[in-house]
Parts: structure tokens; C-alpha cells; sequence
């Protein structure tokens, strides 16, 4: 079967940071404003995801066993958002995974936001309260199995862990509200000067 990049959303603890999953010198690093660290849930295993996708506990195990090894090596970089291949582009790179475990099936994570262009971005949108998630990328093929999911097979090879922002529903996205107040006002406009050209026309004849 032919491998194709899989990616899964992961929604982020609340504002991107579960306290309780910090270090005491973390926690002072982020009052401090130093660095601004992410956690909470990157991956799960034996469970269907959003995308109908299960990733086996063996599977899943393997990968997250070599990816520590990464991690070790402080070589673990993600991007913000997901590109449409397999490699990491240095310049885009946000942040780094610190550290990862499992809680039961599923993977738990930290990541600290770099002082990239990109983690300057990433910064910026959670200052601004904009939801994010976290999303893996990986490289593998897949085989229908019962109860319609799709159970990730043998050959999968994870990349990275991507910060991403998805909606449940698609397209679903919302304006900050002095956007959307402006973008009200525009319609107003628009309306009022095709009220106007009528009037004139009825004026003219």
C-alpha cells in the first residue's frame, strides 16, 4: 500500500497551557515572560479520531519511542500550520517539543514557543486568545477495518508535531469584533448607496 501524509487535530488544554503538567522553573520562565510553553494531549491511541483514523498502541508506541529520541537531541521542531509535504522547513519552525508521555492511551506533551518569525506569530495569536490545536504529521498507508475506521498500519513513520487551528465545522470561522463591526458597517454602505442610485434614477426620469 502506498504511504500519504496523515495529519491529526488535537485540541490544546485551555489557552494552550495546562499549569499542572509545568516544572516550578517552567512555571517561573512563563511568569517572567521568558518563554511561553503549550501542552496538553498530541495523540492518542486504539481511539477513532476526527479524521475516522486509529493509530494501534504498538504502532503508536514505536513512534513515540523514537520521537524521544528527537526530543533528546532538542531536534524536534514543529511548524505553524501544516505544509502539504513531509519536510520541516527550517523557517517556518515555531517551536520544539520539550518532552512527552502517556497517561493510558493517550500521549501527553509539552512544547516551548521559539523566538522564531513564526513563534513571534504563534505568540501573538495566543495573547489573542485564538484556539489552537495541535496536530502530528506522519507519512503512512491505511486499511479500512470494521465499524468504518481506518486503522493506521505497520509502516508509519511520525515527523513532527504541527500547532494548527481547525474548526469542528468547516468553515466556521469568526471576526474579532471590531471586524465584524466593520465589516457590518461596509454592508450598511453598500446598501445605502444602491438606495441612493435608485432615488437619483427616479429623479432623472
Amino acid at each position: 500500500m502506498a504511504k500519504q501524509l496523515l495529519t491529526e487535530f488535537n485540541a490544546l488544554c485551555k489557552d494552550g497551557i495546562c499549569r499542572d503538567l509545568l516544572t516550578e522553573r517552567e512555571k517561573r520562565e512563563m511568569e517572567n515572560g521568558k518563554v511561553l510553553y503549550l501542552s496538553g494531549r498530541i495523540q492518542c491511541a486504539d481511539k477513532k479520531n476526527g479524521n475516522g483514523r486509529s493509530y494501534p498502541f504498538k504502532v503508536l508506541k514505536r513512534e513515540m519511542d523514537n520521537y524521544k529520541k528527537v526530543i533528546a537531541d532538542n531536534r524536534a521542531c514543529g511548524e505553524l500550520d501544516h505544509p502539504d509535504d513531509s519536510v520541516i522547513n527550517l523557517k517556518n519552525v515555531s517551536h520544539i517539543v520539550t518532552d512527552c508521555w502517556w497517561e493510558g492511551k493517550d500521549v501527553m506533551g509539552k512544547i516551548k514557543v521559539l523566538d522564531t518569525p513564526s513563534g513571534r506569530i504563534l505568540k501573538d495569536l495566543i495573547n489573542a486568545g485564538v484556539k489552537l490545536g495541535i496536530s502530528s504529521r506522519g507519512l503512512g498507508s491505511v486499511k479500512e477495518s470494521m465499524g468504518g475506521v481506518t486503522e493506521v498500519q505497520e509502516d508509519f513513520e511520525l515527523i513532527c508535531f504541527d500547532i494548527v487551528s481547525e474548526p469542528s465545522t468547516p468553515n466556521a470561522f469568526v471576526y474579532p469584533k471590531e471586524q465584524g463591526r466593520m465589516y457590518e458597517n461596509k454592508i450598511n454602505e453598500a446598501k445605502q448607496n444602491i438606495v441612493d442610485d435608485l432615488f437619483n434614477k427616479i429623479l432623472e426620469d
